[in-house]
C-alpha cells in the first residue's frame, strides 16, 4: 500500500474513533410535553436546585443568560466579562463577536471552558463539549460585515445548544439571517430557545417570528429587546401561535415534565445575578 494512502486510512480511522467517543446528542428526538411550567421568584445564583431533572435559567442582561444544573454546573451565554456576582466563575461561557456587547477579549482566566462562536484561522467554530451533566455544542451562521456594505462573513456567529437534564436549550446569538434547512437540521430539537427580538440589529421581527414558529420550542425567552418597543411588536406577531407569559422575575426553573403543552413566550426581566447576602 502506498505510504500516502496508508496515512489517509489512519487519519480516517482516527476521525471515526473520535466521533464514536462523543456522547450522542439527545436533541434530535421529539420530547413529550406536560401541561404545566414551574417558575420561581428571584434567588441568589448559588441557591441549590432541588430537583436533579431541573434547570435554572436566569436572564442577566442584553443576551446573557445563566444556565444552571442540579449538580452545580454554570454556563453563561454571550459572556461580556461581568455577570454581577463576585463569586460566580462559570464552568463554561459562550461568546459571539458581531458586537462588543456579546463577548470579551479578557474572560476571567479561572473559567475552564471559553467557547468562541466565530471562525478562526482553522475554520468555523466547532464545539462539542461534554461536561457529563451538560453537553454544549454549536451550529454556525453568517453575519453582516458592518464595514462592507452588508457583505456576509461566513460562519461568524454560533447558535449554541446546551443539553442538560433532558432539555435542549438553544441560544441564537447575534443572528443576522434566517437559518438554512441544513442549520435547522444541525440544531435539532429545542425545548427552550433564547431569541433576539431587537428587530434590526439582528434579524427583523417578521424573520424572527418565522424562526421561532419553525423551531416550535415549548419556551421562547426573548432577549436583546432594549426599551421594550420591539419586544411588544414581537409578542404581537407571535400571539396567535404562542401563549404570552410576562414575569417580574429574572429567573425560572424548568424541567421536561413541566414544559407547557402549548408553546409559550416567557418574558423575564434582566437582572445581574446576586450572591447570598
Amino acid at each position: 500500500m502506498p505510504y500516502f494512502a496508508a496515512l489517509i486510512i489512519l487519519f480516517a480511522s482516527a476521525l471515526a474513533a473520535s466521533a464514536q467517543d462523543r456522547r450522542p446528542s439527545h436533541c434530535f428526538a421529539i420530547a413529550d410535553a406536560s401541561p404545566e411550567m414551574n417558575f420561581v421568584w428571584q434567588a441568589a445564583w448559588n441557591t441549590p436546585i432541588e430537583d436533579e431533572f431541573t434547570v435554572r435559567l436566569s436572564y442577566i442582561n442584553h443576551s446573557m443568560y445563566l444556565i444552571q444544573s442540579h449538580g452545580g454546573l454554570n454556563a453563561v451565554t454571550d459572556y461580556t466579562g461581568f455577570t454581577g456576582a463576585a463569586g460566580l466563575v462559570p464552568d463554561v461561557v459562550t461568546m459571539n463577536n458581531a458586537h462588543g456587547s456579546h463577548w470579551t477579549p479578557f474572560p476571567n482566566p479561572d473559567i475552564p471552558h471559553v467557547l468562541e462562536g466565530w471562525q478562526n484561522g482553522e475554520g468555523p467554530a466547532d464545539h462539542y463539549l461534554d461536561l457529563g451533566e451538560m453537553l454544549v455544542r454549536n451550529a454556525t451562521t453568517d453575519i453582516r460585515d458592518r464595514f462592507g456594505g452588508g457583505t456576509a462573513i461566513e460562519d461568524n456567529n454560533s447558535i449554541f445548544i446546551f443539553e442538560v437534564a433532558g432539555l435542549c436549550i438553544g441560544h441564537l446569538g447575534h443572528l443576522h439571517h434566517e437559518p438554512s434547512d441544513e442549520t435547522y437540521a444541525a440544531i435539532g430539537r429545542l425545548d427552550v430557545v433564547m431569541a433576539a427580538v431587537d428587530g434590526g440589529m439582528t434579524v427583523d421581527i417578521p424573520t424572527m417570528t418565522r424562526i421561532v414558529k419553525r423551531l416550535r420550542s415549548s419556551v421562547v425567552l426573548p432577549m436583546h429587546w432594549f426599551s421594550g418597543s420591539s419586544l411588544n411588536r414581537f409578542l404581537t406577531a407571535v400571539s396567535d401561535d404562542f401563549d404570552i407569559d410576562r414575569r417580574q422575575s429574572s429567573e425560572m426553573e424548568l424541567s421536561l415534565r413541566t414544559l407547557p403543552s402549548r408553546p409559550t413566550v416567557v418574558v423575564l426581566q434582566p437582572q445581574f445575578v446576586e450572591d447570598f447576602e
